[in-house]
């Protein structure tokens, strides 16, 4: 079987759920990684039997036919454009960049090379969620009216050996956790047409409680409460907060209502969790999950990619859909600064919908 190379750009913890995943897709393969840190590059080639690299070594390897970009958000653009520059296809983690600025030179390259861009979250693929949307598009729920989506928690300082960069420009519960709900709901809605927004500090600042750096103070840059509103071209009005001010929760992650009915969809971070449908006046029932990829499939987006460029088909993980989720969230922050609406410029399709059926491994 023919496959498609990758060479891996930063190797942090989440490098490995990667190449786990990536072992499910037989037409894909992780060739090298590199880091900055040449040790970490190392560790990881040796445990997944791959060549660890120089950035510099990976962008000019004619070999390499795609970037993954797991570095850190304040670098996503600066390595997505360079690998587009090399002549390679690139995957990034979440966010799709920082600003709406800085973010576009990358979509507008792109273009101009013929080359596919995509970006997480791509959990949006796993069984539950792809189960949530078929049910939204046969009309399960009616016209989907109205929603909420709730990402709330009390901070990372307790537990993360190293929490500061959540409370710094880049961070935050918004970017660091609102593509995953923001996407999802791009997913089953469609695009979003306008935003409003208020936010605050919690807590001016933060004391490290996690064994690695007990004691430390953070210094917070960035708003660690949004709630804002989100009009979708669909007609529908979306509810949401994303906080690290919350000492504890009951919360839904998302609910969806329309006219016929409603949908508790499961955690936007995960690819597989419970489903539940009520029409009016009912309980909540339990669906079905009649899709596969219900475990971490932190691959599924490149890989979706990768088949799309090998087929001739749009990838569902795209750029452009990475593109106005960023600009939603920069259209939150705005909106709560500015204490005014904001219209979204950008919009983009609905990924196209995983069809049923399909064989473990396989994407169309």
């Amino acid at each position: 079987m023919e496959k498609m190379k990758v060479g891996v750009i930063g190797c942090g913890n989440i490098s490995r759920a990667y190449f786990n995943a990536g072992k499910n897709f037989k037409f894909m393969e992780y060739a090298c990684c590199a880091d900055l840190n040449m040790e970490a590059a190392k560790t990881l080639a040796e445990e997944y039997d791959s060549k660890a690299v120089t950035v510099d070594e990976l962008l000019s390897d004619k070999s390499i036919d795609a970037v993954l970009n797991l570095t850190n958000p304040q670098a996503h653009v600066e390595v997505n454009l360079a690998a587009l520059n090399a002549g390679k296809h690139v995957y990034c983690e979440k966010p799709f960049g920082l600003s709406m600025e800085s973010a576009r030179p990358v979509i507008e390259l792109a273009k101009q090379r013929g080359l596919r861009v995509g970006c997480a979250p791509d959990t949006f693929l796993g069984g539950s969620h792809q189960t949530c949307r078929k049910l939204i598009d046969d009309g399960w729920i009616g016209k989907p009216l109205s929603g909420v989506a709730f990402m709330v928690c009390p901070g990372h300082e307790s537990w993360h050996p190293n929490p500061g960069f959540y409370y710094l420009n880049g961070g935050g519960p918004l970017f660091d956790m609102g593509p995953y709900y923001i996407t999802a709901l791009i997913n089953m809605l469609g695009p979003v047409k306008k935003v409003a927004a208020m936010g605050m500090k919690g807590f001016d600042k933060r004391v490290c409680t996690s064994e690695a750096r007990f004691g430390d103070i953070l210094p917070i840059e960035v708003n660690t409460h949004i709630a804002g509103t989100l009009e979708f071209h669909c007609g529908a009005i979306i509810t949401m907060i994303m906080s690290f001010d919350v000492a504890k929760s009951t919360l839904p992650w998302i609910e969806l209502h329309g006219t016929a009915g409603s949908l508790f969809v499961p955690d936007p971070n995960g690819f597989g969790s419970e489903v539940k449908f009520a029409r009016a006046r009912e309980d909540f029932q339990t669906i079905a999950v009649p899709y596969g990829y219900t475990d971490n499939m932190r691959s599924i987006g490149l890989a979706d990619m990768l088949d799309g460029i090998m087929n001739s088909r749009d990838h569902r993980a795209s750029g452009e859909r990475a593109f106005h989720a960023l600009e939603v969230m920069c259209a939150l922050e705005q909106s709560a600064t500015e204490e005014q609406f904001v219209t979204l410029e950008t919009s983009c399709e609905r990924p196209a919908a995983l069809p049923l059926g399909l064989l473990h491994g396989s994407l169309a």
